[in-house]
């Protein structure tokens, strides 16, 4: 539905494309649609017609038509990378500020010394908690890995042999798993399919295994929680009393609505000056192929100002919406002095959390299916390996202890056959 809400207006926007010269964007991120519609109301010569896929990335290299501009994520993956045309004559000529961009979310639009793509949005992962939990933190910002953990087991409560409260447990959360294993710097990166370090996603999924059987007795003691609670969101559960944390990413926190977002507090999830944002870090290029210069250059110079994307949020919160859209773009603006100066008027709860700049790291450069390995084949062997390899499912089965990587099925083998059968 909130595609459907976006683009089910573009027919109309469209009768007056005859008389002015089209510019044609594609993307993934359905706001573009809105701020299309906010660019042609704001001048006659140029008319930007927004077309909608669920991943423009695959979209390009799989039709005989032609954008002029694309917007959407896994833009730098190996089968894209050089479908667009240079920018630098855009930061070279003051048309757009380069020093005004986050510089590492700059940086990886980079390819062969060049700038390619330009970031436009980004999120950051969190940790969730009540008021009276924050007063506990020992930082403003940020919460790492073992303060949530021993924060989070000395909530605990058990009432008749089972859990009543758990502060935290990584199963419950997806996303949560990877983060961890990003900040253990695994490192999941393009290759030959794919690449990472796998000591490292060893040392996460330890650390994660461990801190379910230490802090909260076994992951069978979890389950039974989990089946017994979560039919409620995490963050009421929060509010109830039940968890102590919860993970969110921003977007997700600053879209909750307002009496859950005034009860609540936050600190970014961090390890040693490192906050590992949200592999769909969203950027924009201008498609090698287009014949179409100047309107694309336009609405890239109008796009990337400050007091462009400060009208955008205005828009959003006249339209009243705030609840489903966050930012720019669905994430914190590439731009730093949008994020560090705009966002707070809007998102006054950030005012004392802002993100420390020198902290964001970007993502690797992945592949554009990343999104399919990811929920199909990685998810499901972290899962199996906190599951089989815990401790109490051992003794559980009477067997000897043996290496995690005797009993589960490597994620060398089932990347490869995922890649084999999905060619």
């Amino acid at each position: 539905m909130f595609t459907i809400f976006f683009f089910g207006a573009l027919s109309i926007l469209s009768c007056s494309f005859f008389e002015q010269e089209r510019v044609t964007l594609w993307t993934d991120v359905p706001e573009f649609a809105l701020y299309a519609a906010a660019f042609n109301a704001s001048q006659t010569k140029y008319k930007v017609e927004t077309h909608y896929f669920e991943l423009a990335a695959k979209k390009l290299g799989s039709t005989v038509e032609q954008p002029d501009i694309v917007v959407g994520r896994w833009l730098k993956s190996a089968s894209t990378r050089y479908l667009f045309k240079p920018l630098d004559w855009l930061l070279k000529d003051n048309s757009l500020d380069g020093s005004a961009f986050y510089p590492k979310l700059l940086e990886l639009g980079v390819i062969d010394n060049e700038q390619y793509l330009l970031p436009v949005s980004f999120n950051i992962p969190a940790l969730v908690f009540t008021r009276d939990t924050g007063a506990l933190l020992t930082d403003h910002f940020t919460i790492n890995l073992e303060e949530a953990r021993k924060l989070g087991k000395a909530y605990n409560a058990m009432s008749k042999g089972s859990y009543t409260r758990i502060g935290f447990s990584p199963n419950w959360n997806d996303d949560f798993l990877f983060v961890s294993a990003a900040l253990f710097n695994t490192n999941f990166r393009e290759g030959d399919p794919l690449m990472w370090d796998a000591a490292a996603l060893i040392r996460a999924l330890e650390y994660d295994k461990i801190w379910i059987t230490e802090s909260n007795t076994s992951i069978q003691a979890v389950d039974d929680f989990t089946f017994k609670y979560f039919f409620e969101p995490p963050v009421k559960l929060i509010l109830q009393g039940r968890i102590r944390f919860a993970y969110m990413n921003s977007a997700e926190i600053f879209t909750l609505d307002y009496d859950q977002q005034s009860n609540i507090d936050f600190r970014w999830l961090a390890e040693k000056e490192h906050i590992q944002l949200s592999e769909d870090t969203v950027y924009y290029g201008l498609y090698q192929r287009s014949t179409i210069d100047k309107g694309a250059e336009v609405f890239t110079e109008w796009f990337f100002q400050l007091e462009t994307q400060r009208h955008l949020m205005e828009n959003n919160k006249k339209q009243q919406l705030n609840t489903i859209l966050f930012g720019i773009a669905g994430g914190f603006s590439a731009m730093r002095n949008v994020t560090e100066e705009v966002f707070p008027r809007f998102y006054p709860s950030l005012l004392g959390h802002m993100p420390p700049a020198g902290f964001l790291n970007p993502p690797n450069i992945l592949p554009q299916n990343w999104i399919a390995v990811k929920e199909r084949v990685i998810l499901p062997y972290m899962h199996e390996y906190i599951h089989r390899a815990s401790v109490d499912n051992i003794k559980e089965a009477n067997v000897a202890v043996f290496s995690p990587l005797q009993e589960i099925r490597p994620l060398e083998d089932r990347i490869a056959d995922w890649y084999r059968i999905n060619k």
